[in-house]
């Protein structure tokens, strides 16, 4: 059953329906589940507690070791790249700029700058990695809907999935314990820019709830090893989601906003207001310092535009599974649905609801310009949808638009961006969405 009234989704979402087999199906790795594919939801509140925090967007704003990932990743990786093409008149690939970026973002908060990923600067690396990681995307759909079929078919000798998959799988299960091996190494880090900020907190959260080799020395031994497996699950579904979402997110941002050239100069306007500036190359007589948080979060117009194109554009737009309790539920007018009934809401569809998004089809950042306790803006706010609700919405939300907004600023500073190729620029139809071509090609000019 698929819930579009806004009423029913409260009733999934806040109201305690627990997750489907659907999860762990599609997303577990390693042999076990992340906080993200946990069915269950007083497992899912435990492993919650103990990542909440330094994810909270007070922290992320507060965070000197976010403060030192930015600087790091904006000044000395990003920009250099678009100054280098908007001088040379070189037109890029921002789609897998994206794609680098937030992988490099996502990593550095995780693990640490020096666990992490430098895709912005290794282009080699980052094309190898993320061919082996997309390549495998096509063959969800068998773990997701039919995994019986998967059985049989094993038993059958019929690949369903090819063996180049399997060893795809391994590839990344194997970089996925390297960058927590490495991690490791940082454990006791005090510069802000090596610690491995989630890593740690996760581990550390975790080993207190390991029986003591005294008490135990088999029983510790062998939590130990499972330990590791959950906590590399739970950092791999992190760095996938996290990059992956945010990538496409922002390539449809840069795509809607390079055909508004007078809504680049009306965003520069606002962007100039910000102390420091971010401005490349930096003077010689500056340091290369960033704006707060907070300041870059209180732009009206920066908000409405991020806000529109992750409601026209969700990166997960689909279906987010639950089912029904027992012993019987009403939902959406049909009475006496049986327990363990699959149902579900998509971004997707209530985002497109006209009555609350007129003309919902198109991009219109300024209708996220109402006053902020208007009706009108109570409304949209209630029905925007691109993170989830509720106890199991995404934990990351805080940190996926503070890394955009911080992007966009950045970029939209420097320079104006108009499109050269935008073939394949719809989106795949799949959970987590991308453009069908995987690419999107603009000219960068120097403002």
């Amino acid at each position: 059953m698929l819930l579009t009234r806004n009423s029913a989704q409260l009733t999934v979402y806040a109201g305690g329906f627990e997750k489907h087999a659907w999860y762990p199906r599609a997303f577990g790795s390693y042999g076990t589940v992340s906080m993200f594919t946990m069915t269950g939801s007083k497992p899912h509140s435990v492993r919650k507690r103990m990542l909440s925090n330094i994810y909270s967007k007070s922290y992320l704003q507060s965070s000197p070791h976010l403060n030192a990932i930015s600087r790091t990743i904006i000044y000395d990786r990003l920009l250099p790249i678009l100054h280098e093409a908007a001088s040379s008149k070189t037109a890029i690939d921002v789609h897998e700029i994206n794609q680098a970026l937030t992988m490099d973002f996502v990593s550095a908060y995780l693990f640490g700058l020096p666990s992490g990923t430098n895709f912005l600067q290794d282009v080699p690396l980052r094309r190898m990695m993320l061919h082996i990681y997309q390549c495998r995307k096509p063959f969800e759909f068998y773990h997701q809907e039919v995994p019986n079929l998967l059985g049989w078919a094993r038993v059958l000798r019929i690949p369903l999935i090819p063996k180049w998959c399997d060893e795809a799988n391994c590839v990344m299960d194997t970089w996925g314990l390297k960058f927590c091996d490495n991690a490791d190494k940082y454990l006791t880090a005090t510069d802000p820019g090596s610690e491995p900020v989630v890593y740690k907190q996760l581990k550390q959260s975790m080993e207190k709830q390991l029986p003591t080799k005294e008490e135990d020395p088999e029983a510790n031994a062998q939590a130990l090893r499972q330990m590791r497996l959950e906590i590399a699950c739970e950092m791999f579904d992190h760095l996938t989601a996290g990059h992956e979402t945010s990538a496409a997110a922002l390539t449809w941002l840069y795509w809607e906003l390079s055909k508004y050239p007078d809504l680049q100069r009306e965003l520069r306007k606002e962007l100039l207001t910000l102390s420091p500036t971010i401005v490349y190359p930096v003077p010689t007589t500056a340091s290369p310092d960033l704006p707060h948080p907070r300041s870059i979060d209180a732009l009206p117009l920066l908000q409405a535009i991020v806000m529109e194109t992750l409601r026209l554009h969700a990166p997960i737009p689909g279906i987010q599974p639950r089912v029904t309790p027992y012993p019987a539920t009403s939902l959406c007018g049909y009475d006496n649905i049986p327990p363990n009934t699959r149902v579900n809401a998509q971004a997707y569809s209530l985002h497109r609801n006209p009555e609350v998004f007129p003309e919902p089809e198109t991009w219109q950042p300024k209708r996220w310009l109402k006053p902020h306790d208007s009706p009108e803006m109570e409304e949209m706010r209630r029905w925007f949808w691109a993170f989830g609700s509720g106890g199991r919405m995404c934990v990351g939300s805080n940190l996926a638009v503070q890394e955009m907004k911080l992007t966009v600023a950045a970029i939209y500073t420097n320079f104006t961006t108009s499109i050269i190729d935008d073939t394949g620029i719809e989106a795949i139809d799949a959970y987590t969405v991308k453009p069908k071509g995987n690419k999107l090609i603009l000219k960068f000019e120097n403002v």
